[in-house]
């Protein structure tokens, strides 16, 4: 594709958290090659709260998925749709990213009407039908960032950068700051666990955590505090459940601007292949995120070996999901967890 000064740049990136959280890279890179460039991204409502924690983004465009989920059968529904793709028109994008590569995500960028829409050749759902560049992906990298920088370089951006830090706003600080005296924690003395997921396959024992827990409250007298959703609360009363050691409950009491608050003040974080752990790794705390039969290598923290554990991460070729059964989640040991955060701390 020929080098253009793009002055008007749409990224489609909706969901789902962790998946934006690897895709959040692009905007600094996007920001380099064009730095007078109006950058918007596309995002489910819901996940928009993470984007407030970046630097460089413009605008947001938010994509009410549940309100037009029954467009073809409901009137309220066909009228969301009808006004979203009326915003698309109105943005006038001269570039349109799908870093989604599904068929709705691609008709999202065909509805803008912009005359260069770029994504990846292997997009499932057929999506690449309606992209005007199709890209390929890179042969020396299963990584899905490798994927999505192969995506800019077509564009002519030339130097990718795969910095990038989040920030909490000040408001989500402040938030956080009482919530730890409310509890009595002492900022950098405390360890954050994240045992759920929306996936049973992605999850470690609770038990496991709760031995992580004892570890390092044996070794550093740190309490552990798990977080999650409101419906995650079970995970952990089930990690309470399995320990005599100092465990504090905020399931369902934090957003995600304030997830990032917590993790920036907390000692370590350890958590399942899910959105918040992925969050815990792009705030700059010691983390790290277990794996199951999840590919680590395409969708594991960036060339950092140092935050994943899992079973022989480093030889599960290029498909997303295996079946072995040598890389079930349970596989993992609490030593294999403890030695990498620790040599984290040790840095």
């Amino acid at each position: 594709m020929k080098t253009t000064n793009y002055t008007n740049i749409l990224v489609i990136k909706p969901s789902a958290l962790g998946d934006i959280v690897h895709a959040l890279p692009v905007l600094p890179s996007l920001r380099a090659a064009f730095p007078q460039a109006k950058l918007t991204w596309l995002v489910r409502k819901e996940f928009a709260p993470l984007l407030e924690c970046t630097e460089g983004l413009d605008e947001m465009l938010l994509f009410d998925r549940k309100g037009m989920a029954k467009w073809f059968c409901c009137p309220r529904a066909f009228r969301c749709l009808c006004d979203f793709r009326k915003q698309l028109r109105e943005g006038h994008f001269d570039l349109v990213l799908d870093l989604q590569g599904l068929l709705r995500s691609a008709i999202f960028a065909k509805m803008t009407g912009c005359s260069r829409r770029v994504g990846m050749k292997e997009a499932r759902e057929f999506a690449h039908l309606f992209y005007t560049h199709q890209v390929d992906r890179p042969d020396d990298s299963v990584h899905i960032l490798d994927t999505y920088f192969a995506i800019l370089k077509s564009v002519g951006v030339q130097s990718c950068s795969s910095d990038c830090t989040l920030t909490a706003p000040i408001a989500a600080q402040d938030s956080i700051r009482r919530k730890l005296e409310a509890a009595q924690l002492t900022p950098k003395k405390f360890l954050v666990l994240i045992p759920s997921s929306a996936h049973a396959y992605k999850c470690w024992p609770a038990e496991q955590f709760a031995k992580l827990a004892e570890a390092f409250h044996r070794q550093h007298g740190w309490e552990a505090v798990v977080v999650g959703t409101e419906s995650d609360r079970s995970y952990a009363e089930a990690v309470r459940a399995n320990t005599d050691s100092p465990v504090v409950d905020l399931t369902g009491q934090t957003s995600i601007p304030e997830l990032v608050a917590l993790f920036d003040q907390a000692a370590a974080a350890v958590s399942n292949d899910t959105g918040p752990g992925h969050i815990a790794l792009a705030t700059g705390t010691p983390a790290v995120v277990i794996f199951g039969n999840t590919n680590p290598l395409r969708l594991g923290p960036y060339q950092r070996p140092e935050c994943v554990v899992a079973v022989d991460p480093e030889k599960r070729g290029i498909e997303i999901k295996d079946t072995n059964p040598a890389h079930r989640i349970e596989n993992v040991m609490v030593e294999m967890v403890l030695e990498k955060i620790e040599l984290q701390l040790a840095k």
